[in-house]
């Protein structure tokens, strides 16, 4: 490893239910907590069944509306990270950081900034022009390419981004994606006008991962 850079495992899930993905972070999750075990910082990459999510305001979203999402055939889950409701599902690329930010020894607000940098840096590497705005997540002018919502416990980082690649983004029409009114969504399909695959984007989101954190990849052997 590099003088002064973290190094961090990749682990791919490859496709993989919603609430085993969520019980996998957990248990890496409990493994930084628990200070006999020597955990790696990690970066769990997966691709989800249909599924909606909601976060820490999970109570303003009526029970009714959980009904109507599952009635499409989606899962729905309430969860610990920020934001509101978002979608995750087929030609989504789910990547979730289970970081200890003591490593980084930087903010929590620092590592949102970072996780946008990094998706901005890889729209950039396929030609996409993509930005910040006030709103968390990373955009293509008004329309959301990637949503971003987190936990962070004891400096210990869970959830993460979804990018849409080639994602079918009809899911999307049933829902306010992160409760914001007046914005679209979009893929790095829709930008280029071809099928971008998440085979074709994981290697590029995690170079860019790799150059934004300063950290050193590697992919672990085994969960």
């Amino acid at each position: 490893m590099s003088p002064g850079k973290t190094s961090v495992n990749i682990v791919n899930l490859g496709k993989v239910a919603y609430q085993s993905a969520l019980q996998i972070q957990q248990q890496y999750v409990r493994r930084h907590f628990d200070s006999s075990i020597q955990t790696p910082n990690t970066v769990l990459l997966c691709e989800h069944d249909p599924v909606y999510t909601t976060g820490i305001r999970r109570a303003l979203y009526p029970a009714e509306e959980e009904q109507k999402l599952r009635d499409l055939g989606a899962d729905f889950f309430r969860t610990n990270r920020g934001g509101l409701i978002t979608f995750h599902g087929p030609g989504q690329m789910v990547c979730y950081p289970i970081l200890n930010l003591g490593c980084f020894k930087k903010s929590v607000r620092w590592y949102v900034c970072e996780l946008e940098k990094t998706v901005i840096k890889m729209c950039g590497k396929f030609g996409i022009t993509a930005s910040t705005s006030p709103d968390t997540g990373v955009w293509v002018g008004n329309n959301k390419i990637c949503a971003i919502g987190i936990h962070c416990g004891r400096y210990i980082t869970s959830h993460g981004l979804g990018l849409n690649c080639n994602t079918d983004m009809s899911w999307f029409d049933h829902i306010v994606p992160c409760g914001i009114m007046g914005k679209g969504v979009t893929s790095l399909s829709l930008e280029l006008g071809r099928d971008v695959t998440i085979e074709e984007a994981a290697p590029v989101l995690l170079q860019a991962f790799s150059e934004q954190f300063n950290c050193m990849l590697s992919k672990a052997e085994s969960l």
